[in-house]
């Protein structure tokens, strides 16, 4: 049961990602990655994985230590339930890089290739985006500014 639940938990978040990457202009995407509750089945996942190993669970998150967790991850529900937890906030997260470079006008073939990274690798995506998004908002305050004095001359 553990292995059919680490893969659903992917597999209940693949959906929102496909709409972020292949479908960044519908409307409805952009509805579906305002909303938290995306995560709440992949959530429901975490909750089926992570209750069996509770103690172990508790344990490895009231005194954090490198063995605590190994300890945790040595379990097929404890892995499986980190899983589901990483999951959920790379997806969150997810939705809101989305958010952030519709807001921006970042290019939807320069987000599409980063969301794919922060799918697989979630640091890796985000550091790449920050500076990105960091020059786009610069940019906008520049346009904006220059536009305000237009108007005012």
């Amino acid at each position: 049961m553990s292995g059919f639940l680490f893969e659903l938990s992917f597999w209940l978040a693949a959906p929102v990602w496909l709409l972020l990457i292949l479908a960044p202009g519908w409307r409805l995407t952009a509805r579906i990655a305002a909303s938290p509750l995306t995560v709440v089945p992949v959530l429901v996942v975490y909750l089926a994985l992570a209750l069996p190993v509770f103690p172990e669970l508790w344990a490895a998150v009231r005194s954090p230590g490198l063995d605590g967790f190994r300890e945790l991850t040595a379990l097929a529900d404890g892995a499986g339930a980190i899983w589901a937890q990483v999951i959920a906030w790379d997806l969150l997260l997810g939705q809101w890089m989305y958010r952030e470079a519709r807001r921006l006008g970042i290019h939807p073939l320069v987000m599409g290739p980063l969301l794919v990274l922060t799918i697989l690798l979630s640091p890796f995506g985000l550091l790449l985006f920050l500076p990105l998004r960091a020059v786009r908002a610069a940019r906008s305050r520049t346009e904006g500014s220059r536009a305000a004095l237009t108007v005012q001359n």
